[in-house]
């Protein structure tokens, strides 16, 4: 928590030095007020002196003005205090999020992010706007509030030396209570933001296999544990508020009833009585106020240490310190003898990959599921690094070009294609946002998806909610794929683009991309054989090795592992 304040706090330094000026007026106003009250009863009231009331009256009614123009004031600078660390706080994790791998990505879970980036963040601002209202005042009160009681009267202090003892002890047993609760809380809000987030995005899934009764018991298992964790922080907290002004009220009746016997005893006066039981009030208040703070810290502390966990996360995948420049971009494509190992794996994913794609050259990566073929495309863009090896591009090592540079010559198709919310135009220009409408039509017709974009309402402005939920898996793929095209990169990386086509949209789309693609390096990986026939060298993966390399038909000849993928989708016709 100290950590991220020290670096977040000095952003907002002016507006912290605003607030620090008028919480100070504030708090030398507000401890004026009971002085200025005992001279009215002293000099005013029990005398009978109108003119000392109204005199004395005008002077508190000034400090009056000046403590509520001060707590106004405050408020604000508190408010933009707060507001202005939470926006950098989400600026600074939205960065780090954006410049993770896969690998960071998969460490930490897309749910806990999004509840780190939100409600962590929620809590770190509540903090910061009510210890910039607290932080100051309650101890300035607290010091002086006490030394101006001392003031009034020395005998009535014994009160406080009882009160404030009282009053620290069981805020301390309290929140020795609440910390855990707190972090069993956010972990609660992690599990119930993870479970919903799945039932969502796989509801077609759940009502499909008839599961709403299952899924429905594993969400109220999760909100029902959040809820209770919930109940027994609130029952903590319901505790101790009315224990702090039961200390409070007792003070101040033992305050009275002591002053009572002083003032008989004639030791001290009405006025100074009324000041101290406005004192001893103003005390126990700023107790009770950074009681409440404390009562916020615990559950702001364990937020802050799960954004800091991320933020201290490096990603694995980082530009280099020097990058290569003036590379030319020809879409030569090599990897080098690649191996790639998940952390903590036992064995690699890939082992030992070498293969060189040229420009006009189509190569086919082919295999079994689970061999490989998706993490060994991911290495190219860099989703990942090479634990052994090496992948070239243009040849120059991966690692050494530009993140931009990189990306710039590379054309993406994700084996899950994923659309943004907003026009069909739109997301075509993720690829190339100064595409003209020609050149998104011409990408469009090479897909195959200019007929089914023509037909909808504003074709090129018509609407494509978040994740492409509006159009079909094949529309959907065929739009990504026309994203990739608009780039015109130097080399197309398509993962496994063509599954959710049917047979006829994958022979005219494979038929249209060779003019499209003349002069560039594309790399398919692919599930049918009939997607990569013509290939002109086709990639044949088993447990992460290269079993064989060639054109189809020396492969169907000589490398049994593609023979057997081959045999495996042959038609029963074909068979008799």
């Amino acid at each position: 928590m100290r950590r991220l304040l020290r670096t977040y706090l000095p952003r907002v330094a002016p507006v912290l030095a605003g607030l620090l000026a008028f919480q100070v007026g504030q708090s030398v106003a507000t401890l004026y007020l009971p002085r200025v009250t005992a001279e009215i009863i002293d000099r005013g009231v029990i005398p009978g002196d109108r003119g000392a009331i109204w005199r004395i009256g005008a002077m508190m009614m000034g400090v009056t003005v000046v403590q509520a123009a001060c707590l106004v004031t405050g408020v604000y600078f508190a408010a933009r205090a707060s507001m202005g660390v939470g926006r950098e706080i989400r600026g600074d994790l939205f960065h780090r999020v954006t410049g993770f791998s896969a690998q960071e990505v998969g460490r930490f879970g897309a749910p806990t992010l999004i509840t780190r980036i939100t409600n962590d963040v929620q809590q770190v601002q509540v903090m910061v706007q009510m210890a910039g209202m607290t932080a100051v005042v309650a101890p300035i009160t607290a010091v002086f509030g006490t030394w101006m009681a001392v003031r009034e009267d020395a005998g009535l202090t014994v009160v406080l030396l009882v009160a404030i003892p009282v009053l620290a002890l069981v805020v301390g047993l309290l929140l020795s209570r609440l910390h855990p609760s707190f972090v069993a809380m956010q972990d609660r809000i992690d599990d119930v933001n993870g479970v919903l987030r799945e039932q969502v995005t796989g509801l077609r899934v759940v009502r499909a296999f008839v599961r709403e009764p299952v899924e429905r018991a594993r969400f109220d298992v999760a909100n029902a544990a959040l809820t209770a964790t919930a109940l027994r922080t609130g029952r903590l907290m319901a505790v101790m508020f009315p224990v702090i002004l039961l200390v409070q009220n007792g003070a101040s009746v033992a305050v009275v009833w002591y002053g009572g016997v002083r003032i008989d005893a004639g030791l001290t006066t009405v006025g100074s009585l009324v000041a101290f039981l406005g004192y001893i009030v103003l005390v126990l208040m700023a107790v009770m106020m950074a009681s409440f703070m404390f009562v916020m810290l615990p559950r702001a502390a364990v937020a802050a240490n799960r954004i800091m966990e991320v933020l201290d996360a490096e990603p694995s995948v980082v530009a280099p310190a020097e990058p290569v420049r003036g590379v030319p971009r020809t879409g030569t494509l090599e990897l080098r003898d690649v191996t790639f190992r998940y952390p903590g794996a036992e064995e690699p994913v890939v082992k030992g990959v070498s293969f060189v794609a040229e420009p006009g050259e189509t190569v086919a990566i082919i295999g079994s599921t689970g061999s490989g073929k998706t993490t060994l495309l991911g290495l190219v863009p860099r989703l990942y690094d090479v634990t052994d090896g090496a992948v070239l591009v243009d040849g120059v090592d991966v690692r050494d070009l530009a993140l931009d540079d990189l990306w710039s010559r590379l054309g993406l198709v994700p084996q899950k294609p994923f659309l943004f919310s907003g026009t069909v135009a739109d997301n075509l220009r993720y690829g190339k946002q100064d595409a003209t409408e020609e050149e998104m039509w011409e990408a469009l017709t090479v897909a195959q998806a200019a007929d089914f974009v023509a037909a909808m309402p504003g074709a090129l402005e018509a609407t494509i909610t978040q994740g492409g939920t509006n159009v079909s898996g094949g529309q959907r793929q065929r739009l990504a794929i026309a994203r990739a095209l608009v780039r015109r990169p130097e080399i197309f990386l398509f993962d496994d683009s063509f599954s959710a086509l049917d047979l006829a949209t994958d022979a005219r789309l494979r038929a249209a991309l060779p003019a499209f693609t003349a002069n560039a390096t594309f790399v398919v990986v692919a599930q049918r054989v009939s997607t990569i026939v013509d290939a002109d060298r086709i990639v044949v993966l088993e447990g992460g090795e290269v079993v064989g390399l060639g054109t189809h038909d020396e492969l169907v000849a000589g490398c049994a592992t593609y023979a057997e993928i081959v045999e495996s989708q042959r038609s029963v016709q074909e068979r008799v």
